[in-house]
């Protein structure tokens, strides 16, 4: 079993994925960097926090976690968003930069001990963080969160939040409260957000999303009763979207796209049938 601040042998190809302020270091062909260590233009990783992470396609995956602005990665590529990652890399890839910058952000916010206030230290046999004042121990977190693609005939329903850039159009979603089924959760989400009661809710998929630290939990559901009410705290504007005259959605490989390219599959294969 590798633990977690054990470092590489020098024969051993692996996955480098460097975390700088959020951000994800990435080749010029905006590629997770990979290899042996002595054949890529790495500074010396003596310097900095490396933590493995994991597998994938049988290498080992390796965090880096660098100074905000460190410009030693330079000669490999530039510091990206993780969403860069979205478009043009497979599930496994994107999920794996999403456990790296949520972890990079988890050791980065529990430095001190949230029950007592002493400095913490890293457990050398799992990622976690431990007080040794107290005996407090914290794991990595993740916020679950529902996402739904709700039907209507041979629409969906789309609104755009107020953090949408012009134009983009989405399902809704929404965190799931402290004690709250998931089942509840798409109740009170899809009431709150539109005015509309859904039925027949159907488990989709599920997404990591490192923004920072939420797992997006996809349903597809029908609408039920009720006229479409915004809530406009929440968003700008929505509606009932015929499915093939959709308005801009979000991009190939999120979330939200899966399940309303999901639905229209449905919906044509019923119109075909």
């Amino acid at each position: 079993m590798t633990k977690p601040y054990q470092r590489p042998a020098q024969d051993e190809p692996v996955w480098w994925f460097v975390i700088s302020g959020g951000e994800l270091l990435m080749t010029e062909a905006k590629q997770i960097p990979h290899g042996l260590l002595e054949d890529l233009p790495l500074p010396d990783l003596n310097e900095y926090k490396t933590v493995f992470i994991g597998e994938l396609r049988e290498r080992h995956c390796y965090l880096v976690i660098a100074d905000y602005g460190d410009t030693n990665f330079n000669a490999v590529g530039e510091f990206l968003s993780v969403r860069e990652l979205i478009v043009g890399s497979d599930d496994e890839l994107f999920a794996m930069a999403a456990r790296a910058k949520q972890i990079a952000d988890f050791l980065a916010t529990h430095r001190f001990c949230g029950r007592c206030g002493a400095r913490m230290q890293a457990v050398d046999w799992e990622i976690a963080m431990h007080c040794h004042s107290c005996q407090h121990r914290c794991y990595p977190r993740i916020s679950p969160c529902i996402i739904v693609a709700i039907r209507k005939d041979n629409q969906v329903l789309l609104a755009r939040g107020k953090r949408h850039p012009e134009g983009l159009y989405s399902v809704l979603a929404g965190f799931v409260e402290a004690g709250e089924p998931l089942e509840q959760t798409l109740i009170r989400e899809v009431m709150e957000e539109a005015g509309v009661r859904i039925k027949n809710p159907r488990y989709v998929t599920s997404q990591s999303w490192p923004f920072p630290n939420s797992l997006m939990i996809g349903f597809i559901a029908e609408w039920e009763s009720g006229d479409i009410r915004i809530d406009p705290f929440e968003l700008e504007e929505g509606g009932w979207y015929d499915i093939n005259k959709l308005p801009r959605i979000p991009q190939e490989g999120t979330i939200a796209n899966k399940l309303i390219k999901r639905l229209k599959a449905e919906i044509d294969q019923e119109r075909n049938s």
